[in-house]
């Protein structure tokens, strides 16, 4: 335990330097970035491995774009690494960040307004560096507050997606061990339930196994955000196993909880052909990557909440689809 909390104390530390608005980032990076430091974000960005890079490639552009950058930080957790035994310690951060839209991001139109860019990241922490990092984040979120629907056939709401309904989610001092525990049992059925679609019951019944019935899904911008057990299945789960086919093992790289809070992601996760209809677009046959990130909400036995991050820019890619090229002019197709 005492472990996660210096891992959330350098994380704090981290953050408060990061988001300070006379920051220099580079610096801020390379005096938190251990040896063979790695950090992984969504498309454009994908894989990087120096502080420099990080900074002047995402960072530096975003606050460019951002103005006066606030972090609204919604949940933030520590754990250690069910996929490594136990052994590495987990830092994730998860919410928004503000600022005054007044400038192009990677092709995104500026509106001189507010804007809020979904996030959540996993770091982890080896002594006082970070030495990992996953950061992934919704640009099909923020281009819909840009006024540009980049997946206009979304089957769920859109909207600014809020953090947890009880309120609670940052959990600065440690937790029961006991309820970590917990929630990391339920998130290890849920995922033995639903991971491989072929429980021989219906959608909504394998559902019940872990979920609330008043469940909340909030997914990403081009699927978004669902309530229930019944509209869940309608508005997201069912498309999406009607339009894939040929579905990997999962796949993670850190999975861990504390509190009533956990969570994981993959890089990818796992893949899976597109072999039907998915978000107005047509099958194309080809196997792509799903880059995702989990965060959920325990409510004694059964999950409550779900914030989900799905790399869905690069997974259109790989299908012929160019959404940013696209938006700054190119083809695209």
């Amino acid at each position: 335990m005492k472990k996660t909390q210096d891992a959330k104390a350098v994380v704090q530390r981290f953050q408060a330097e990061l988001d300070a608005p006379d920051a220099d980032q580079e610096q801020v990076l390379r005096k938190y970035a251990g040896s063979n430091f790695v950090w992984r974000g969504f498309h454009p960005f994908n894989e990087m491995t120096s502080p420099r890079q990080v900074a002047t490639k995402f960072w530096a552009p975003l606050r460019h774009s951002l103005t006066a950058l606030k972090r609204r930080q919604d949940i933030f957790f520590a754990g250690t690494n069910q996929m490594d035994d136990f052994t590495t310690v987990w830092v994730v951060s998860m919410g928004h960040l503000m600022g005054l839209f007044d400038n192009a991001f990677y092709g995104i139109p500026a509106t001189g307004k507010i804007a809020m860019l979904r996030y959540c990241e996993f770091h982890r922490v080896d002594g006082d560096k970070i030495v990992e990092t996953a950061m992934y984040f919704d640009l099909p979120h923020l281009m819909a507050q840009a006024g540009v629907m980049p997946f206009p056939k979304q089957t769920a709401a859109q909207l600014v997606q809020p953090g947890p309904l009880t309120h609670d989610g940052v959990l600065i001092d440690a937790q029961p061990a006991q309820d970590g525990k917990d929630t990391l049992a339920l998130i290890n059925r849920m995922i033995g339930d639903l991971g491989q679609w072929d429980s021989g019951l219906s959608l909504e019944d394998e559902l019940r196994q872990t979920w609330a019935e008043d469940m909340l899904w909030w997914g990403p911008t081009g699927i978004g955000a669902t309530y229930t057990i019944q509209r869940y299945a309608k508005q997201h789960s069912g498309p999406f196993r009607a339009a894939f086919s040929d579905r990997s093992k999962t796949k993670h790289i850190a999975r861990l909880a504390e509190g009533a809070y956990g969570g994981f992601f993959g890089w990818p996760n796992f893949t899976a052909r597109l072999t039907g209809d998915f978000m107005g677009q047509p099958a194309t046959g080809k196997t792509g990557e799903f880059r995702v990130i989990d965060i959920y909400r325990r409510d004694r036995d059964k999950l409550a909440e779900n914030w989900v991050f799905i790399d869905l820019l690069h997974f259109w890619k790989s299908q012929g689809l160019d959404v940013l090229k696209r938006l700054q002019g190119g083809d695209g197709t």
